[in-house]
């Protein structure tokens, strides 16, 4: 349950009083060249207390759109609160932005080692340091992910299905889509709930791409949901979802019966039919023409936009039991 409270805040050391703004540093680790590396938060605390948000962006490295949702949050002011206080990490893997890679340098997959350890890999140490020195003192947290291998991901949350709190906060964000999925195993979602912490994962568009439209979506959903604690300073507006999201049960990847050039033909997010052309695999010397169809009728959620493809590579993501 999320309540008011406008106590002392202490983070890494540094304490933050009602009504202050600070960034503070987390110290991750040294280069090689012994140069350090260190990644922001920023603090910013009203008078009147409130609920305490995290916003989280860039556990994989390439997953850049979630980074800019928050970038924008922080400059256009959206992060200063009316009650409460926000919390911003625009990039959790610090490391995998300044390589362009998913990974740390260690070859970990940070959203795969939580709740990490003090003496473990170096991914193992930022997740350790991310749930004992940030989480405890947040209310709620939503975190911001990108497709992955040039995979475009329509506009969604994912949560757990039976989760009451999560599915009344989903109708508040407005998220074209959700997606009921499990929690998975050392994930930093399935961390925060097992500490009590409901956290609203928003998946959109694809690694290392900004796209306009995700961007909106992560942005007005955000808004939504400090408007709804009453955090939302008045000089920001926000319009109500144009249409009801939908919830998505059950879903199925289509992949690739053959290796070649793929091009989809299908707008993500649209609804397709049963034996519906979504795309074609052709072979570079035109001597071959491969329909992709629909296995049943649902919603286009993700779209594999890579030029290439091999047999048995997933191509669309399409929803096959919806929320009655």
């Amino acid at each position: 349950m999320i309540t008011a409270k406008n106590n002392t805040l202490h983070i890494l050391g540094v304490t933050i009083l009602p009504g202050e703004s600070k960034e503070i540093s987390l110290d991750l680790a040294k280069l090689h060249t012994t140069s350090t590396v260190d990644v922001p938060i920023i603090v910013e605390r009203s008078k009147i207390p409130g609920p305490t948000i995290l916003f989280t962006a860039g556990i994989h490295g390439d997953e850049v759109n979630g980074v800019e949702i928050v970038r924008q949050l922080i400059a256009s002011g959206i992060n200063k609160p009316k009650c409460g206080t926000i919390i911003c990490i625009p990039v959790i893997n610090i490391f995998g932005f300044i390589n362009l890679k998913r990974e740390f340098p260690d070859g970990r997959d940070l959203n795969r080692v939580f709740p990490g350890s003090v003496n473990g890999s170096l991914a193992s140490r930022v997740a350790h340091k991310l749930v004992h020195e940030i989480i405890p003192h947040v209310d709620l947290i939503i975190d911001y992910h990108t497709g992955s291998a040039g995979r475009f991901n329509a506009p969604q949350l994912r949560f757990v299905k039976d989760n009451k709190e999560l599915n009344e906060l989903s109708k508040v964000f407005g998220a074209p889509f959700v997606l009921y999925s499990k929690n998975l195993n050392k994930s930093f979602r399935n961390t925060c709930h097992k500490l009590g912490k409901p956290m609203l994962l928003f998946e959109g568009g694809k690694s290392f791409h900004i796209d306009e439209t995700i961007t909106a979506s992560g942005i007005k959903g955000a808004k939504r949901i400090l408007q709804h604690f009453g955090m939302l300073k008045s000089n920001f507006t926000v319009a109500k979802p144009t249409k009801e999201s939908i919830y998505i049960n059950e879903s199925t990847w289509k992949r690739a019966k053959y290796s070649g050039m793929f091009k989809p033909s299908v707008k993500i997010g649209i609804k397709v039919n049963k034996r519906d052309v979504l795309g074609t695999i052709t072979d570079p010397f035109g001597k071959f023409n491969h329909f992709v169809k629909a296995n049943n009728v649902g919603y286009i959620i993700n779209v594999n936009e890579a030029p290439i493809v091999y047999q048995g590579d997933a191509l669309f993501h399409i929803s096959t039991k919806l929320k009655r």
